[in-house]
C-alpha cells in the first residue's frame, strides 16, 4: 500500500529517485499526521502538512482490497450470533478510511483503533477497549485472530483471549508459544470459528 501511494506522488511532485525509500522508511511501521510536517520540510513541499496527509490517507483507502470470502464469512459469523470487532493498531484516519472503501465496516460490532484510543497491541488495556467497543466484558473470553505473532497472538493470550494465527504462508517464528490454532488464510480462520459455535 505504502509504495502505491509513494510511487504516485513522486511522479507527480517531481520528488528526487532516493524520496521513496526516505518516505516509506518514515512511514513504514507506523504513519501519523506529524510525519508530513518533517516530509514537507525534507522535500521543500509548498503543500500544507494536513494535505499531504489526507492524501495519502485516500491513496491507501483506494490501494485495499478484501481477502477472498471475508465478507461472506463475517456475513456467517454475524448470523451465528457471533459478536466481532477489529482491534487495530494504527492510526484512526487510516483504519477507518480502509474499512469504508471495502464497505466492510457495518459488519463489526465495535472498532477500536490505538491511534484513537491511545494504547497499542499488545497491551491489555488495548483488548479491554476492543471488548468495551464491541459492549462485551473482556472477562468473557473470545479470540482474537490477527497475523502479528507479538502483537495479536502474545497479546491476546495475556488478555485471557483464545488465539487463532492467520499464517498467510509463514511458519510460527520461534520464540513466542504457538496460538491455539492456526490457519493458512482468512477463509480457513473464518471456518474454524464457524465450527467453533457448531
Amino acid at each position: 500500500m505504502i509504495s502505491y501511494t509513494t510511487s504516485r506522488d513522486m511522479t507527480s511532485r517531481a520528488l528526487p529517485h532516493e524520496a521513496e525509500a526516505i518516505i516509506c522508511d518514515r512511514l513504514s511501521e507506523r504513519a501519523r499526521p506529524e510525519d508530513f510536517v518533517d516530509l514537507r520540510a525534507i522535500f521543500h513541499l509548498s503543500d500544507a502538512p494536513d494535505d499531504l496527509w489526507h492524501e495519502y490517507v485516500h491513496g491507501i483507502a483506494r490501494s485495499v482490497r478484501c481477502f477472498p470470502g471475508a465478507r461472506e464469512g463475517l456475513e456467517a459469523l454475524g448470523g451465528e450470533g457471533w459478536t466481532i470487532g477489529i482491534a487495530t493498531n494504527g492510526a484512526g484516519d487510516i483504519q477507518r478510511a480502509k474499512l469504508a472503501a471495502t464497505g466492510l465496516a457495518p459488519l463489526f460490532d465495535g472498532i477500536c483503533v490505538s491511534g484513537e484510543v491511545g494504547v497499542r497491541k499488545p497491551a491489555r488495556g488495548f483488548f479491554e477497549a476492543a471488548a468495551t467497543a464491541c459492549g462485551v466484558p473482556l472477562s468473557g473470553g473470545g479470540w482474537m485472530v490477527g497475523d502479528g505473532p507479538e502483537t495479536d497472538m502474545v497479546g491476546a493470550r495475556a488478555a485471557g483471549l483464545r488465539s487463532l494465527w492467520v499464517a498467510d504462508g509463514r511458519e510460527w517464528p520461534d520464540g513466542p508459544r504457538e496460538p491455539d490454532m492456526i490457519a493458512p488464510d482468512i477463509a480457513g480462520a473464518i471456518e474454524i470459528l464457524c465450527g467453533e459455535r457448531g
